[in-house]
């Protein structure tokens, strides 16, 4: 080995020891040569390949471009006057340990071993653009300054290893667009500030291995849009800030600040973004695919920036600004992202919009123990996401609104125990969004609205609209609404196995059941005591969680007048025609008959309020109808009037006048019993209406027992016919 110079220097001193100098150009030549012609070192026997410098100030030019230099090249503390030119340089290896360098231009250099700028400090430009190097580049602990501008330009750089670049600190833009790295990249502890730019350039990156930044600082856009790495992509405990602001800021899908940009990149394994990371800006991660997991948990996604909330492009809004839909811009933005694994988000802070419409991910999404924060805006957008499992947010405290239209979830959409809070308003209409809607929802198994360690709490309410939930929607000890001119409960042509609207507290607005298909029912007093109007037009249900004993005339008498409640008195013939098909499809037809006779007398009621004279006749022939047959469906009462009406016929046939023949030829003894009974029999004849001569008011009353009879005998008749029927 050659050695040149034995002295320690300190390679930030700006006047280094004239002894310390040496010439550049001198490195190359043979020392102590008497002609100084230019040769390489020569080698002894047994010593390995290696120019080594330490401790040395290299004035002049170290031009090595298109050269061929079969020897390794070790400077060890050195410090350079001039950028060391490497271009288009074939070496078998080149480091730079400890050393000071103005700048490296080593574009298309080839290396056949390790390059290495371990611990040293670059102030200007490292070019590697196109160079390939068959080891590995080391750029552990090493200090490259450019503010402003490119400090590492590395753009379609090969390394075949790894790319070292731990605790690396980099003022400028570290760009390494189209570069491929054929085992891992480590930035662990790094600090990139480049705050009017990118402070890491990967577009179209190549990892053949981890990429890992944990602990990384970076102050400017992170871009590795078209990147891809073969196996996992790790920013545990990172913090960026200072996105770079966008060009297309009123672009509605752009994301002004973003620090973190991961468009279309392709990722194998998992992608980590937890245990401590912080975001203040947004991390956008559209159409990506990952092979893996996504994990979210314990991050901080930060889009609002500071207290004060002063616009600065698209997405940030004032807090007084209920009209945009993006609150204060988008914190997470996921959209089109494939997940192969699951996405974890547990005690995630998400300040902003979580927006990830069309996202596709095979596992679970989990949020448990979150706090998402976009007041009077969108929390979560998840337009037509498919989980493949969970959906789960329990305990997740929400100011704004979920807005998950159209999503598809394997088993359960489960938000127990979560508050949500401050929803937004309709971009182009005066009426608020719900806390949740699932309009058009798919859900295999659960939808879980209920009470955890807490109540379920929903200001705006829950919109489900076209929903079809496989086994069991549940809203056991929910709180809904805040507003008695809004929805509640929105479940329009909802279709479940097992609907549970069981709240704590009544529900602060309307609720629409209409069009809603359950095959089981559980309520309870709160749901029917809703402060608003409760639409039960076509709501179908087969069965109650808790049938009615078919001795329990209280339960049904309560129901009923849960529906006169819930419908504030308006006539509405469904729910009870559906609450009596219900009962009689249980075997329970008494109930099911005094259901359907307090439907007849709202109906009644109804019309007499329509006509104005004839109202009070309306009301009588009500009465007399639900008295004396329970509107055809008391059969039984019936007969009784018919048993009463001949006791009191033939009562007054007893006491009156005794009747005449009518053929004074017959001689007939007269019984006023059997008179009364063939009168008030219609069809029947027992040979002694049609016999005898009624003067008088006696005739009167012989007409209005025959029409007593029809009508009441019809009636029987009819019930009869029923009963044989069955």
């Amino acid at each position: 080995m050659t050695d040149v110079g034995a002295r320690g220097l300190d390679v930030f001193d700006p006047s280094p020891p004239r002894s310390a100098r040496v010439a550049a150009a001198d490195v190359l030549r043979g020392v102590g040569e008497p002609d100084g012609t230019w040769r390489l070192p020569r080698r002894r026997a047994g010593m390995p390949p290696v120019v080594r410098v330490a401790d040395r100030f290299l004035t002049g030019a170290l031009d090595l471009r298109a050269v061929e230099f079969p020897y390794l090249l070790e400077f060890v503390r050195c410090r350079f006057e001039e950028p060391p030119d490497l271009r288009q340089a074939k070496l078998a290896g080149i480091e730079f340990a400890d050393c000071w360098l103005p700048g490296l231009s080593a574009r298309n250099l080839g290396s056949a071993n390790e390059v290495s700028l371990a611990g040293s400090a670059v102030e200007g430009l490292v070019d590697l653009v196109d160079a390939d190097v068959a080891g590995s580049l080391s750029l552990r602990d090493s200090a490259l300054r450019l503010p402003d501008g490119i400090a590492l330009h590395a753009d379609r750089l090969k390394v075949a290893g790894g790319l070292l670049a731990q605790r690396v600190r980099v003022t400028g833009e570290l760009r390494m667009a189209g570069a491929h790295v054929g085992g891992y990249c480590n930035f662990s502890g790094g600090l990139l500030t480049n705050p009017s730019g990118h402070s890491f350039n990967g577009t179209g990156l190549h990892v053949g291995g981890n990429l890992l930044m944990n602990g990384c600082a970076f102050h400017g856009t992170v871009l590795l849009a078209g990147a891809r790495v073969d196996s996992a992509l790790t920013l545990r405990g990172a913090t960026a800030a200072d996105g770079r602001p966008d060009e297309d800021a009123l672009d509605p899908h752009s994301d002004p600040n973003a620090t973190l940009v991961f468009d279309r990149i392709t990722v194998d394994g998992d992608v980590q973004l937890d245990r401590g990371f912080t975001s203040a800006g947004t991390v956008r991660m559209v159409n990506a695919s990952v092979g893996g997991t996504l994990s979210l948990s314990g991050g901080t996604f930060d889009a609002m920036g500071e207290a004060d909330t002063e616009p600065t492009g698209y997405g940030r809004a004032l807090a007084t600004d209920t009209a945009e839909p993006t609150g204060y811009g988008r914190a997470l933005h996921l959209d089109g992202t494939a997940i192969g694994g699951d996405v974890i988000g547990r005690q995630a802070t998400v300040r902003g919009q979580f927006r990830m419409v069309d996202l596709r991910a095979k596992g679970s999404l989990i949020l448990d123990g979150s706090t998402l924060d976009n007041p009077r805006a969108d929390a979560v957008l998840g337009n037509r996401s498919r989980i493949g499992s969970n959906f789960a947010a329990r305990e997740v405290q929400v100011s704004g609104g979920l807005e998950l239209r159209g999503v598809h979830v394997g088993a359960n959409l489960d938000l127990r125990g979560s508050r949500i809070t401050s929803p937004g308003r309709y971009r182009h209409q005066p009426a608020g969004k719900p806390s949740l809607d699932v309009g058009g929802a798919v859900i295999g198994r659960d939808l879980i609205c209920a009470r955890g360690a807490k109540e379920f709490v929903a200001h705006g309410g829950v919109r489900a609209r076209r929903a079809q939930v496989g086994r069991m929607a549940t809203f056991a000890g929910a709180v809904l609404g805040d507003k008695l001119d809004a929805h509640a409960l929105n479940l329009l042509g909802m279709q479940v196995q097992e609907l549970e609207v069981t709240p704590i507290s009544p529900p602060r607005g309307d609720v629409t059941l209409r069009q809603v298909r359950c095959t089981v029912l559980d309520d309870n007093e709160h749901f029917w005591g809703a402060t608003g109007w409760i639409d039960l037009e076509e709501f179908r249900y087969d069965s109650l969680r808790h049938p009615i004993d078919l001795r329990d005339d209280a339960e049904v008498d309560r129901r009923l007048r849960w529906l006169r409640q819930a419908m504030r008195r308006a006539y509405r013939p469904g729910p009870y025609d559906q609450f009596a098909e219900m009962l009689r499809a249980g075997g329970n037809d008494e109930h099911a008959a005094t259901v359907l006779v307090e439907k007849q007398r709202l109906r009644y009621r109804a019309v007499a309020e329509g006509r104005r004279w004839l109202g009070p006749l309306v009301l009588l022939w009500s009465w007399l109808q639900r008295s004396m047959v329970g509107y055809g469906y008391r059969p039984a009462r019936a007969l009784a009037w018919l048993v009463v009406t001949w006791l009191l016929g033939s009562a007054y046939f007893a006491a009156g006048p005794e009747l005449s023949e009518i053929n004074e030829q017959d001689h007939l003894t007269w019984n006023p019993w059997l008179y009364t009974i063939d009168l008030v029999v219609p069809i029947v004849d027992f040979g002694n209406k049609n016999r005898w001569h009624t003067p008088g008011g006696a005739q009167w009353i012989a007409s209005g027992l025959i029409v007593m009879g029809w009508t009441l005998a019809t009636t029987v008749a009819a019930g009869v016919t029923r009963m044989l029927k069955r």
